[in-house]
């Protein structure tokens, strides 16, 4: 199967879990990575814990359960009045309704979702909220559904690690974004070099999928694509611990790999710029 149905059946099966309140399984905090399922109530560190209670307080509850990112991109993005706002790999639509509430009646955000599943419960979640400056997209985000020079600022959280073909995904954020856009995304991001099995076993935990970048190659990928102000800022840096029961399951010896694993897997808050005087894909490269 390839990894854009695996995707796409893991976030759709996480959907349906909420909206037929099944809420987590009953393993996730012992043998199971918590991406099965909703993680808000989670005890792991990577979707649990992520807003605050301010923040909780704006959305649906259905909108928090069906949270599987690793950040909290919009805390952490400058978002102004009037701005349009787009969310790469939106989901429940958690990201997309905090946005929208921060950019204001004269702003506009987006939520763009592969699946079926996520986009209803997200539609539904906006309905509940009653936020009307929404529209939430359906496609891929290697293909985004929007004009070039469209949106103000690109969110998305936890989900490029996930793209098959990442080049792909910054080349059309890139794209869409008008000249002095900003890319603020949060991502899972690796350090350094680690075993092939270690990385895998770990990445399974930390991503669902074994598709987080090194911290170099998402900077130089981003450059490719045209951007500049590149900036990565760790945000939450896991360790073995975080991980035990997860990687014993996998037949791991977790106290031998501890000076193997120690700070090179972490959540991380990536910015970037698409310049000024940009009005075409491709015209800073």
């Amino acid at each position: 199967m390839e990894v854009k149905e695996i995707v796409k059946a893991k976030y759709g099966a996480a959907a349906r879990r909420v909206i037929e309140e099944k809420g987590l399984p009953a393993d996730c905090c012992s043998t199971t990575s918590c991406c099965d399922g909703s993680a808000a109530a989670s005890c792991d560190p990577i979707t649990s814990n992520l807003y605050d209670e301010a923040e909780a307080g704006q959305i649906p509850e259905t909108a928090l359960k069906a949270s599987l990112g690793c950040g909290n991109p919009t805390a952490l993005a400058q978002l102004h009045p009037g701005e349009t706002v787009l969310d790469l790999g939106s989901g429940g639509g958690i990201d997309v309704l905090l946005s929208a509430r921060r950019v204001g009646p004269t702003g506009k955000a987006y939520g763009l979702d592969m699946t079926d599943d996520m986009l209803a419960l997200a539609r539904e979640n906006q309905r509940q909220a009653g936020v009307e400056n929404v529209e939430f997209l359906k496609g891929e985000i290697e293909h985004i559904p929007l004009p070039d020079n469209s949106v103000d600022v690109i969110i998305s959280n936890c989900v490029i690690n996930l793209s098959g073909d990442k080049d792909q995904v910054l080349r059309e954020a890139f794209r869409v974004l008008k000249p002095g856009g900003r890319f603020t995304v949060s991502d899972m991001v690796t350090r350094d070099a680690v075993p092939d099995k270690v990385r895998k076993s770990m990445l399974l935990w930390v991503g669902c999928i074994a598709g987080a970048l090194q911290e170099d190659e998402y900077h130089s990928k981003l450059k490719a694509a045209g951007f500049t102000a590149i900036e990565i800022e760790p945000t939450r840096v896991y360790d073995v611990e975080d991980a035990r029961a997860f990687l014993s399951g996998e037949g791991i010896d977790v106290d031998a790999i501890t000076p193997q694993v120690e700070g090179k897997f972490m959540s991380a808050f990536i910015r970037a710029t698409k310049p000024n005087g940009c009005c075409a894909p491709g015209c800073c490269s």
